[in-house]
């Protein structure tokens, strides 16, 4: 039976096979979380091979204007809505200047306080989420090891003899081993973790317009494995990111985040806990796989370096409620004694992905280094090691 409806050419048959040829060797090809991306623009190349019109000429020349299902634009003034509380100036400007036109937000805290030194991009900040991509992991990865279902050395087999560990997971962004983790916790455990680590609930103590994220009251259609790899059913706001990422970052100690209103409030800033979680011992674990997304994985475009090492994790999908395409990116650095986690969500379109929105952080922490913004290491303060938290 012909695959095409219709008299057509022996060239056109030709012709629309390779194409369909080539879309399918992508799509085996490409792995984690770039696997939708890779398969729109398969369809984009599908598309132009069968029929050219005046109508996608003239598309092209919309470069700042997100086309298809995305309807967020890739560029806008970010900033411009913004109100300017008790922020640090320098932590202010490093954002202002990493973000640039990108349509998004950057929130920067004190990992140690749980003071949040600024927020750009408020409007889009303090709404009520977006799907989390593959940011979950990091939630995911620490549930499995709470529930000892694996460690930080175990395989997964995910087709004939590749099997992967949890390292190479996260830093590469492997959906079908977080999918797997899924199915092993299931829906009830999963939900437990996810609210014990703040998802669903706000993470700031005096920020008003601040909106909580959604936790499913029920698995989601799609299934646990696309709940633990690419967050369906969920929506994550960047405050709650930034919230559990500071506890990984300064050893378990889940902070409210306070956003002081002006200088005074900033000078007599008091942190206040919101708990304590369980997850120093576990912290080791995921930390190798945060670093290697920035070293060889998901998020080097940031740019490795040893001196000031980051450790990340990338999300790259499509919010089907907006709809937008999202790039998110949740980091931490430490130097000397201080623990800063920079975390960014970008919507818009084919521009946005978890990569550039890594780059973005990356810029934001080049600018608080080249502005003196780190205080100097103690006397004889040890640089802290992969291994530095685990509990003796």
């Amino acid at each position: 039976m012909s695959l095409f409806r219709g008299k057509i050419s022996l060239n056109q048959w030709l012709s629309r096979s390779s194409t369909l040829i080539l879309a399918s060797l992508i799509l085996v090809a490409v792995p984690g979380e770039d696997f939708a991306k890779a398969a729109k623009a398969t369809k984009s190349t599908t598309t132009k091979a069968v029929k050219k019109t005046p109508t996608k000429v003239a598309a092209k020349s919309k470069k700042r204007v997100s086309r298809g299902v995305w309807r967020a634009p890739n560029y806008a003034d970010s900033d411009l809505d913004d109100t300017l509380y008790g922020d640090d100036p320098v932590a202010r400007q490093a954002a202002v200047d990493g973000l640039g036109k990108l349509n998004g937000a950057v929130v920067v805290t004190d990992a140690d306080t749980g003071r949040i030194l600024t927020v750009v991009g408020q409007k889009t900040a303090f709404k009520s989420g977006f799907q989390p991509c593959s940011t979950i992991k990091i939630p995911v990865a620490l549930a499995a090891l709470s529930e000892s279902l694996v460690d930080r050395l175990t395989q997964i087999r995910l087709y004939g003899n590749t099997k992967v560990a949890m390292t190479e997971a996260l830093a590469r962004s492997n959906n079908q081993y977080f999918a797997s983790l899924g199915e092993k916790l299931g829906f009830e455990r999963m939900s437990y973790y996810a609210r014990l680590y703040g998802l669903g609930e706000k993470a700031s103590l005096n920020i008003e317009e601040e909106q909580p994220g959604i936790l499913p009251a029920k698995t989601p259609a799609s299934g646990m494995g696309m709940m633990t790899s690419f967050g369906d059913g969920i929506t994550l706001t960047p405050l709650e990111y930034a919230g559990l990422i500071g506890a990984v970052a300064n050893g378990g100690t889940l902070y409210y985040l306070q956003y002081p209103k002006d200088q005074q409030e900033a000078d007599s800033f008091e942190p206040k806990i919101k708990r304590k979680l369980n997850i120093e011992h576990l912290i080791p674990e995921i930390r190798p796989g945060m670093m290697g997304a920035v070293e060889y994985g998901t998020a080097r475009r940031i740019g490795f370096n040893n001196e000031t090492p980051i450790y990340g994790k990338t999300g790259t999908c499509t919010d089907t409620r907006t709809p937008t395409h999202l790039g998110w990116f949740g980091s931490f650095t430490e130097i000397g004694h201080q623990h800063i986690v920079v975390v960014v969500m970008l919507t818009g379109g084919s521009a946005v992905s978890g990569g550039s929105a890594a780059g973005v952080a990356g810029q934001v922490y080049h600018n608080l280094l080249t502005s003196d913004f780190y205080e100097p290491a103690r006397e004889n303060e040890p640089v802290a090691s992969i291994d530095s938290h685990v509990s003796q």
